[in-house]
């Protein structure tokens, strides 16, 4: 009786040692994913500030021309 009991928390054993060892290696593969996604993000935000730059400047350059053609309010 006592071999059934020492093989069948054995077996349960392995069982736990597989499942942890796949999400082991899920998580390598989640890791991955998450240092792409953060690499991507950080090339968007620093495309985004490059963005409000130029609209920053377009804005400067209409006021300028606003106020030659006399067209911006005082």
């Amino acid at each position: 009786m006592a071999d059934q009991i020492d093989s069948l928390v054995i077996e349960h054993l392995r069982h736990i040692r597989k499942t942890v060892e796949t999400t082991a290696l899920d998580m390598v593969d989640v890791k991955a994913r998450m240092s792409a996604m953060e690499g991507t993000l950080g090339h968007v935000l620093t495309q985004l500030a490059v963005l409000n730059g130029r609209v920053d400047r377009v804005e400067e350059r209409l006021g300028r021309v606003e106020r030659r053609l006399d067209l911006a309010d005082a």
